[in-house]
């Protein structure tokens, strides 16, 4: 009796089911990650930048997350499908120790292909919380996903950056975290455009020397900059913690400073640029290049960058300054609070890919931008 349970055992154990599920930690080769990270002594990653994101591949019906988030963030996740595309769903992570459903057997039933290409990518900002994700499991097995694209790019910035609002169909309507997405903004779209890996360092309301309604310069974006985890100054940044080595780096900062009807001091604002453009050098040589592009309302704003650009004393670094006129203030072209929505992202990232095409060699397209 005792043979015969030890073989039943067996068999279940051997059954192509069995052999075929599998869970991997968040840091198993075979996945992708791009954005800044802590990495857990189990396998874990932790997180709060918006638009970082997996590529994960594998061959099954079925994906899954095992995850924690200390608030609430939203998810894009896209299933054999571009990232320029509407997403396969979107998905609320929040809670301790959660499993999110990625991929359903719907999702895959008519595809044409056994091996199933993923990506997953924060919509939100750090304000929405941090997440940490432990583990991923499917039905099938893991396959090796695209490694690290051979064209990368950093961006810097602001709300403009983040997505804020992108998604809300009027400027009137106020935000929600659910219509700020990462995954349409003008970083996105140009790395599309580039088909460019990319990271997202960005925070709404921040500034160089100051943040929005504030004349105290606390936690500007040239002290964000420095951590892994948004302000955070225990988790300090080394760019030795990743594969990820931009050729470019796009800074679109600024607006804040002039926020409220101030003006900063120019001396204080200099100081906080040069102090940002320093720390990007530090990080990736002193021929790195870099683009200073500022929005397009603030007069001063322009002579303020435009005289940091000038001055700076370094190599590689470029000055973009956008007309007033880039956007329709209307409906047409903004979401909520006044803030771009995908149109008009779309029309910062037509004056942008000019620029880092001829700065990075890269050359333009034949194709759409989306």
């Amino acid at each position: 009796m005792k043979k015969l349970l030890f073989l039943a055992l067996c068999l279940i154990t051997l059954s192509p089911l069995c052999l075929m599920a599998e869970t991997v930690p968040a840091t198993d080769s075979r996945l992708t990650f791009v954005g800044r990270a802590i990495v857990e002594d189990n396998g874990s990653v932790r997180f709060d930048w918006p638009s970082t994101y997996f590529r994960v591949a594998f061959q099954g019906k079925t994906l899954s997350m095992r995850v924690s988030d200390n608030l609430r963030n939203y998810y894009a996740v896209w299933v054999d499908i571009p990232t320029s595309a509407v997403p396969t769903r979107i998905v609320e992570v929040k809670g301790n120790d959660t499993i999110i459903e990625l991929v359903l057997p719907s999702d895959v039933k008519k595809s044409k292909v056994k091996e199933h290409q993923v990506v997953i990518q924060k919509r939100t900002e750090a304000g929405c919380g941090t997440t940490t994700v432990h583990s991923f499991t499917t039905d099938g097995e893991f396959l090796q996903a695209e490694a690290f694209k051979e064209r990368q790019i950093e961006f810097i910035g602001d709300s403009y950056t983040c997505g804020y609002g992108v998604d809300a169909p009027s400027r009137m309507d106020r935000f929600t975290d659910e219509t700020e997405n990462a995954s349409r903004t003008y970083a996105s779209i140009v790395s599309r455009y580039f088909n460019a890996d990319y990271m997202t360092i960005a925070h709404s309301g921040r500034g160089i020397c100051r943040n929005a309604g504030s004349k105290i310069p606390w936690e500007v974006m040239p002290d964000l900059y420095q951590y892994t985890i948004d302000r955070d100054s225990t988790t300090r940044w080394e760019v030795e913690q990743s594969a990820f080595r931009p050729d470019l780096t796009v800074i679109y900062l600024g607006a804040n400073d002039f926020s409220g009807w101030m003006m900063p001091d120019n001396k204080k604002f200099r100081k906080g640029y040069m102090r940002l453009l320093t720390e990007i050098k530090t990080n990736y040589g002193e021929q790195h290049p870099i683009l200073c592009v500022t929005p397009g309302p603030y007069e001063y704003l322009f002579l303020y960058v435009r005289d940091v650009v000038n001055n700076c004393g370094m190599d590689n670094v470029y000055f973009l300054g956008y007309c007033p006129s880039i956007h329709n203030n209307t409906d047409e072209d903004l979401g909520a609070g006044w803030h771009p929505n995908y149109n008009g992202q779309q029309k910062l990232a037509y004056a942008l890919i000019p620029y880092i095409a001829t700065i990075t060699g890269w050359g333009l397209q034949d194709m759409p931008v989306k």
